[in-house]
């Protein structure tokens, strides 16, 4: 099963641009979110930064494809990613400078970080180039990636981040690459993040189930934890939403173990399954009043808006705040 290929331009008046560093961190972070614009009509436009070759793999059945092996796992997760995205009825999503442009760097402080080719070693501005070219094609009123740790450190999450924000901040300036397309602001951007209450009780519920895991993950191996007032935004995965982030991350199986409400990555500790999604608010205005939580990502948004952009401040001035 190949790529989807990408949906050029479409009419929806809602458009969601989605960066993430590896195939599978779509589903575990954004799934219901995704879905759930996508049921709603949104144009849903995901890309990824690298095929993720040094992934571990899980099933003994396909270790083979490891890069000590076969290193043929890229390819193999490109396919897990198309079906990862059919059950989320996403048909735009696209790697960043096309397939295999970019190889996964590994965890901080491997060898792998050292490769040229590897993420992490590329240009923030030259990376950044290839997404400018998605957002002025696209021209996304939100865009969704990481926070500038990348979640929990991993060299292609931030890198991710990085790129992400400076893609935002590029794509609105008219002197940047014309040939690229007419400047585009974006209005609002997320970070992926999840508040410490709800982690813990989760982990909680792992603990409390019985399920064939080797044990349950801690606090801070989960990505993002933030303080609970941190969460601006709040996305429920009820209607159905929450069963297909479940199956989108099923279709990751050299990476992700899922077992009813619970899931494991390689080292087979349990985590929640989460269904609701949260998020906070980087760059743009709130379209909820002070202290309450969004529950659109496109509060506050009017739906003829998407040439120029509200603020006037850059992605980089206002995430620095």
């Amino acid at each position: 099963m190949t790529s989807h290929p990408p949906a050029r331009r479409s009419d929806a008046s809602r458009r969601l641009l989605l960066v993430h560093a590896h195939p599978d961190d779509e589903s575990i972070n954004n799934g219901a979110t995704m879905a759930k614009y996508a049921a709603e009509g949104a144009q849903v436009t995901l890309v990824t930064c690298t095929r993720g070759e040094e992934g571990e793999v899980i099933p003994p059945e396909l270790a083979h494809l490891a890069p000590d092996r076969d290193d043929t796992l890229g390819p193999y997760r490109v396919r897990e990613l198309a079906e990862a995205m059919a059950a989320l009825s996403v048909a735009d999503h696209r790697f960043l400078g096309g397939p295999g442009r970019y190889r996964d760097s590994g965890m901080m402080g491997a060898p792998q970080n050292e490769r040229p080719d590897c993420f992490w070693q590329a240009p923030v501005d030259e990376a950044a180039a290839h997404l400018v070219a998605v957002v002025r094609e696209v021209r996304p009123q939100v865009l969704v990636t990481y926070d500038p740790n990348g979640g929990y450190g991993h060299p292609d999450h931030i890198q991710a981040h990085r790129v992400a924000m400076r893609a935002a901040e590029l794509a609105a300036r008219a002197d940047f690459r014309p040939e690229l397309g007419s400047a585009y602001a974006i209005e609002k951007i997320y970070w992926n993040c999840n508040p410490r209450p709800e982690v813990e009780a989760g982990l909680a519920a792992v603990r409390a189930a019985d399920h064939g895991f080797a044990g349950v993950a801690a606090v801070d191996e989960i990505p993002g934890v933030v303080p609970d007032d941190a969460v601006t935004a709040v996305i429920d995965g009820a209607g159905g939403y929450a069963a297909a982030k479940a199956a989108a991350m099923r279709a990751h199986v050299t990476q992700i173990v899922v077992d009813g409400a619970f899931f494991a990555l390689s080292n087979h500790l349990g985590q929640p399954l989460f269904g609701i999604e949260h998020y906070r608010l980087a760059h743009g205005t709130p379209g909820a009043s002070d202290g309450e939580r969004e529950d659109d990502l496109f509060a506050g948004i009017a739906e003829s808006a998407g040439s120029t952009g509200a603020s006037e401040r850059t992605p980089r001035e206002e995430a620095a705040e």
